[in-house]
């Protein structure tokens, strides 16, 4: 349905209100990787003396919309990567909470994380690492076939707890915006690519809390409680004889071997099949029962251990975002990290950066896998069509040379190695 602006100053009021809105956020972060990055991240020491610590790139990556537009990118296969950045602390007391960022798999990711932490208090950045609490974990996940989305772990009372709910995350090799929204009225919002993709409560899709209600411990099934939805048909009668039918009968086409000697052999009777009259033991048919009352539930009650929480959704010390992960096969580039209060302006940034880009990213992808197919099949040997029957023809068409065929032996990077995860 299309509707009319009447009065072009309306229009004007809604984008100045829409304006004034988003220029009220509160931003408590906003990296988009610019020039002097590095003195505001801080690289972790963690795996760094078992020589298994990642080493970040700073790129715009093998495909992009933009050159200029840069991230940091993992670049070591079989490595952890741990690197984080200090904020002013803040709650999000009687506030909205705005965590987002862009992810890119360019290296075609089959077990690998690519999620982001928020932490609060005093952390010593050089030794963050997978054992270093966190309060709010968000971002996709990938490992193999079964794993395939995207993470949201809260802390509550020093316990990880993950979402409920399952929502798909992006597979491709191009670039995609999380977001994660937390209201004051404990509801949350999952956005990919500024679309929403999962909304719902704390209180439902998470175990932060005991349940508000309980079965009944005390309850039992009234002994006239009838649950059979079927019952045997009283007007159902069996047909008379039909006890008398056998379970086998002889077979017909069997035959006396023409050997057999029944003196010898003694009387010879013919094998018995399965008679095909023989139905099994009979029974009524079934009808629906007319006092069906459906399967018996306990009524619910007010659990007596649930006790809520009115700031169930607060994080009273949010201090740093960092990013900690194990990947086989490296090639993650993370971009344009927000921590704010407006859902308004983290949707602005995500049109300001990846909508800007993302045509032209995607025409950068489909160029460079052009050229990746084009190099395979200069690779590839070629077919030899020359046979002993073709000699003759191909002497009298002049020789052919055939391609030397090649065998190539890869050691495969992409082990379905499970990816490590300290969320639980």
């Amino acid at each position: 349905m299309a509707f009319r602006v009447r009065n072009p100053n309306s229009l004007s009021l809604l984008l100045l209100v829409s304006l004034l809105s988003i220029a009220s956020a509160k931003v408590f972060f906003e990296e988009r990787f610019a020039d002097g990055w590095e003195n505001r991240w801080v690289k972790s020491d963690w795996k760094k003396d078992e020589n298994m610590a990642g080493e970040w790139n700073y790129t715009s990556g093998k495909w992009n919309g933009d050159p200029n537009d840069k991230g940091i990118q993992t670049s070591e296969d079989y490595r952890f990567y741990a690197i984080s950045a200090e904020f002013p602390e803040f709650s999000n007391k009687d506030n909205t909470l705005v965590f987002q960022f862009s992810v890119k798999h360019e290296q075609k990711l089959d077990c690998g994380g690519g999620y982001m932490k928020l932490l609060s208090g005093e952390v010593d950045q050089k030794k963050f690492g997978g054992d270093t609490p966190y309060s709010i974990m968000f971002g996709p996940d990938i490992c193999g076939y079964s794993t395939k989305k995207v993470h949201a772990i809260l802390t509550y009372n020093g316990t990880n707890h993950l979402i409920k709910k399952d929502v798909p995350c992006e597979t491709d090799q191009l670039t995609h915006v999380y977001t994660f929204i937390l209201r004051p009225d404990a509801t949350y919002s999952i956005l990919i690519d500024n679309v929403e993709k999962q909304t719902g409560s704390l209180y439902s899709d998470w175990n932060l809390l005991p349940p508000k209600t309980i079965k009944d411990p005390d309850a039992k099934k009234p002994e006239d409680w009838d649950d059979k939805e079927y019952i045997p048909d009283p007007e159902d009668k069996k047909p008379e004889g039909y006890d008398d039918i056998p379970k086998e009968i002889p077979d017909p086409d069997a035959k006396k071997p023409e050997d057999w000697d029944d003196e010898e052999d003694g009387e010879w009777t013919a094998p018995t099949i399965a008679n095909p009259e023989y139905k099994g033991p009979w029974k009524p048919k079934k009808i629906k029962n007319p006092n069906y009352q459906g399967k018996w539930k306990a009524p619910l009650i007010d659990n007596p251990d649930f006790k809520d929480d009115p700031d169930l959704y607060v994080f009273p010390n949010l201090h740093y975002v960092g990013i900690e992960l194990w990947q086989v096969k490296s090639g993650t580039l993370f971009d344009n990290i927000l921590i704010a209060d407006d859902p308004e302006y983290a949707k602005q940034l995500v049109e300001e950066t990846w909508a800007k880009h993302k045509d032209a990213e995607k025409a950068a992808f489909d160029e460079a896998e052009k050229k990746r197919e084009a190099e395979e099949s200069k690779d590839d040997p070629a077919d030899s069509d020359a046979d002993d029957e073709d000699e003759g023809d191909a002497e009298d068409a002049g020789e052919e040379s055939d391609a030397e065929s090649k065998l190539e032996s890869e050691d495969s990077d992409d082990a379905k190695e499970a990816d490590k995860h300290d969320e639980l």
